[in-house]
C-alpha cells in the first residue's frame, strides 16, 4: 500500500500509534485523578497502578533500539 511493505506499516503503527495511545491513556489517568480530587499520594498510586505496564512497553522499545545500533 502506497509503496510500503506490511512490515513497515506494522512497525509504524506499533511505535507511533501505540505511543500516541499511551499518551492519551496518561491524560485519562491524570483527568481521573483530578476529577476524583485524589491528592498527591492518590495521584501517585493511580499512575503507579494504571500506567506501570507502559513502562515495560517503553523499555522494550528502547532496548530494541539500542540493540539495533
Amino acid at each position: 500500500m502506497f509503496g510500503y511493505t506490511e512490515e513497515q506499516i506494522a512497525a509504524f503503527g506499533l511505535s507511533f500509534g501505540v505511543g500516541a495511545f499511551m499518551l492519551y491513556m496518561l491524560f485519562i489517568i491524570a483527568h481521573l485523578a483530578w476529577e476524583s480530587k485524589a491528592g498527591r499520594f492518590g495521584t501517585f498510586v493511580l499512575f503507579l497502578g494504571l500506567a506501570f505496564g507502559m513502562v515495560g512497553f517503553a523499555a522494550k522499545f528502547v532496548i530494541q533500539w539500542m540493540l539495533e545500533k
